[in-house]
């Protein structure tokens, strides 16, 4: 059985690590290299950084800021939010990244993604998809951090970018993100056994029962979660343990 995991979000904005609720509302979570040093003591998987305004504000991102973290942690660190070029991606690894995700400019250039398999291997390819289900039933690909609707299916577009190399799967649901509801487990479920790549689901943990539920019922091999990590509602330890109880594979 593979091991799952359990990864910490830091969502970047001016520096500081922000949460909102269905991609608004954001309100201040820390300090992000003090978040990272905890969650690495604390056991998590891996972490992920994402500068959720450097596409719309049309900048890279915070290299200095990644490169700090990593330097305060010693596990798998994936950086995204920005990134748009083989060169992009150069520099984030130089400072410490450990794999990228790839979000609006791999929507707009999918071929990017296979200029950066090509440079760097699938398993430093993260693509992320941030998806919202709307009237007719139907999960639609949003870019921009969640501001600019498309007419793209996620399930074709995830078996398209698994097609052009991509290592991983970062699927976050927008209706889910931030209610503390439980886990978008249709679409995950749909989505994790329509590709030949691990899932990561992000939006809507908010119980250990919730992560549960994730693993019990879909494919995903990880999730990740924010607020109930920043604001200290579930230690990470405490829910690998409680999952590993539950006979989910964790690493302890």
């Amino acid at each position: 059985m593979l091991t799952k995991r359990i990864i910490p979000c830091l969502d970047i904005h001016n520096g500081r690590t922000v949460k909102g609720v269905n991609f608004v509302e954001l309100r201040d979570a820390g300090d992000p290299v003090e978040l990272a040093s905890m969650y690495a003591a604390q056991g998590a998987d891996e972490l992920v950084f994402l500068d959720i305004t450097a596409t719309i504000e049309k900048r890279k991102t915070f290299i200095e800021l990644v490169d700090k973290i990593a330097r305060h942690i010693n596990i798998p660190f994936t950086v995204g939010g920005g990134i748009s070029s083989v060169k992009d991606v150069s520099a984030l690894l130089q400072n410490g990244a450990d794999k990228i995700s790839v979000n609006s400019a791999a929507v707009r250039n999918p071929q990017l993604i296979s200029e950066l398999v090509k440079q760097f291997g699938s398993q430093c390819v993260v693509v992320a998809i941030d998806t919202k289900k709307e009237a007719d039933g139907n999960w639609y690909v949003y870019l921009n951090g969640g501001r600019l609707k498309t007419d793209i299916n996620c399930i074709d577009w995830a078996k398209q970018a698994t097609e052009l190399g991509a290592g991983e799967i970062l699927l976050t649901s927008m209706n889910h993100d931030g209610t503390r509801q439980g886990f978008a487990l249709d679409i995950t479920k749909e989505l994790s056994e329509a590709v030949s790549v691990p899932v990561i689901a992000s939006g809507g943990g908010g119980t250990q029962q919730h992560f549960l539920d994730l693993f019990q019922q879909t494919k995903a091999e990880a999730a990740l979660a924010a607020g109930i990590f920043h604001y200290k509602e579930i230690e990470i330890r405490e829910l690998k343990k409680y999952l590993h109880d539950k006979k989910i594979s964790m690493r302890m």
